[in-house]
């Protein structure tokens, strides 16, 4: 579906590449050799053919193409709320990183830290922000598990990413659909699924080669859409900085670089939202999904050297280990696997309670957990992957502080210059339900964590 307030030169030059399409492949002809009438028709049948072909799909924004320029003054503003992701940024980033924006966005808002869950991987934690449920509750438990009905989920499988039955819980974007307000969401777990049979009124499927600046620049466009179709809650997750730690390590000038570039993007979208004088009204939250910890080849513990690793049934390898004891003696494999340097074997059921990491059997029969900054695998996997570790990891404890998530919020619900304690990133959806006046679905959450950050303007906010 093409934004209303789409730039008349794009839908221009939309028309004009359709027709090359189809001259082409019909016709090695030049354009202008063509009629008026021949052209005319030639769009028509495209545009009948698009729209049979879409007509089951759900509303999904096209890319963003452009803005007229200068930007309208949106002066109809809803209570809006602008969730931000820079994956892999930890707090003390801020500190030593050149990123103008997010430092005036700090000292203008509200600045803390967030504890993510267990594991801090990325999609339990993003889907934990969003419905305020930990892993074991909302049941994306890893970034690679199995469920014995659906099979086997992996973050990098998109198949598996719309299918409804992963996601458990109740995100955001559900809440406030069903409660009558709009949504737009520029990647975000969960976000191309359909859950409790709804989706996002906006959304865009996850592109890895669409550019930080470009992200930023479709928030712009759907707030641009006249306030019927206008979302009030939209959200959108910046990627590069956690790429930037696995390659080339958490104190790399790499991740300078590319916090850089994050920053820059965020900072245009900013001036985005200048321009339609909407900057000072819009509730911004900037978050992490977890941090990131320095890893070296010279801190890898091989498996081999004491069980066959055949005797393994490993769902996900990485800090936190999801594994099953094939057929054999358990209890042996357990006796040797308790002589692994750098790493600590838990029953489902035993794991630290702090961990809330029992009650889903998509968690496996044994969890392992590897100490900070350290490598457990096997030789055959160490061969076929010359350059592990890389520099860079997550999915350690999530009570390290190399896993905290940085958090920022600005806008009128938030005081000036204040700062709060480390909290749990579950709390992220209370928050948000009430800067959007919303009825909460179960979570484990309490916005009365931010008290201390919220602004006279937001009495009622996190005082419940």
């Amino acid at each position: 579906m093409i934004p209303e307030k789409q730039n008349i030169h794009t839908t221009h030059w939309l028309v004009r590449q359709k027709i090359r399409m189809v001259s082409t492949l019909v016709h090695p002809i030049p354009l202008r050799a063509l009629g008026t009438p021949v052209l005319l028709f030639i769009l028509l049948v495209l545009s009948t053919l698009a729209g049979a072909q879409q007509s089951d799909l759900p509303p999904v924004a096209s890319p963003q193409m452009g803005h007229p320029s200068p930007a309208q003054k949106i002066d109809d503003l809803r209570p809006t709320v602008l969730l931000v992701s820079i994956d892999g940024f930890r707090p003390d980033y801020l500190d030593r990183t050149p990123s103008p924006t997010l430092h005036k966005l700090a000292a203008s808002g509200v600045r803390g830290s967030l504890i993510p869950c267990f594991p801090s991987k990325t999609f339990p934690n993003h889907y934990s922000i969003v419905t305020g449920l930990y892993p074991a509750e909302h049941g994306i438990v890893a970034n690679t598990f199995e469920d014995a009905q659906l099979g086997v989920f992996k973050a990098s499988d998109h198949e598996q990413l719309i299918k409804t039955g992963w996601w458990g819980g109740e995100p955001i974007w559900v809440s406030a659909e069903k409660q009558g307000l709009h949504t737009g969401i520029e990647y975000w777990p969960g976000a191309e699924a359909e859950i409790e049979g709804v989706r996002p009124k906006y959304w865009e499927a996850y592109d890895k080669k669409k550019s930080s600046h470009a992200r930023g620049e479709q928030i712009l466009s759907w707030l641009d859409l006249p306030q019927q179709e206008r979302p009030t809650f939209l959200s959108v997750y910046f990627d590069v900085v956690d790429t930037a730690g696995h390659e080339f390590g958490p104190d790399s000038e790499d991740v300078k670089q590319a916090i850089a570039k994050v920053d820059e993007a965020i900072g245009t979208m900013l001036d985005g939202l200048e321009e339609r004088g909407i900057a000072d009204k819009i509730n911004l939250v900037i978050v992490s999904d977890h941090g990131m910890a320095s890893m070296s080849r010279e801190r890898v513990v091989i498996l081999d050297d004491y069980l066959d690793p055949e005797s393994l049934d490993s769902v996900e390898q990485g800090p936190a280990m999801l594994f099953k004891i094939k057929d054999g003696n358990p209890k042996q494999v357990l006796k040797q696997l308790a002589k692994v340097p750098h790493l600590k074997i838990y029953a489902r059921d035993k794991t630290p309670a702090r961990w809330h990491y029992r009650a889903n059997t998509r968690i496996t029969p044994f969890v392992g957990m590897v100490d900070e900054g350290w490598a457990v695998t096997t030789g055959k996997y160490l061969q076929a992957h010359p350059k592990y570790p890389e520099r860079g990891n997550h999915g350690f404890d999530n009570d390290l502080m190399s896993m905290r998530a940085i958090f920022i919020a600005h806008g009128p619900a938030f005081k000036k210059g204040a700062e709060l304690p480390a909290v749990s990133n579950i709390n992220i959806y209370s928050l948000m339900s009430e800067l959007l006046a919303l009825k909460p679905a179960k979570n484990e959450g309490n916005a009365r964590v931010f008290a201390g950050g919220m602004s006279n303007k937001a009495a009622g906010v996190a005082a419940k």
